[in-house]
């Protein structure tokens, strides 16, 4: 089993940059893929960022990249999404997520390939 815990989530002005990680506990966490997700109010959950366990390769949706950057600390089980430039587009309940290893690229951008997830914490972009 391995809980995972979301942090960092807040209230920023258009143009501001937050940082939000995620603690993931358990005995084997440091063996997941790690992913990001945000839910907007009536939208469905989507895909925001991910990293390989394997080799750290991230992997971006196109509506964050260049703007968002995510990282791992193994020694602390903990996962970063760092945002910049933030629009009030990212306003959602943001979402982290463990699973795999993932053998294909593609199963990183679905939020069914995840085994855990935490509960979330809420970016609120403002214009």
């Amino acid at each position: 089993q391995v809980h995972v815990i979301e942090s960092g989530g807040g209230l920023v002005q258009a143009g501001g940059s937050l940082r939000l990680s995620c603690a993931a506990s358990g005995r084997t966490a440091n063996n997941y893929d790690m992913g990001w997700f945000r839910q907007a109010p009536g939208k469905e959950r989507e895909f925001v960022a991910a990293i390989s366990v394997s080799d750290d390769g991230t992997y971006y949706a196109d509506s964050v990249k260049g703007r968002f950057t995510i990282s791992r600390d193994n020694a602390k089980n903990t996962v970063h999404l760092q945002m910049y430039n933030l629009e009030p587009e990212d306003t959602a309940v943001y979402y982290c997520a463990a699973g795999g290893p993932f053998e294909y690229m593609a199963t990183y951008y679905y939020a069914q390939a995840y085994d855990y997830w935490g509960q979330g914490t809420q970016v609120t972009v403002s214009s």
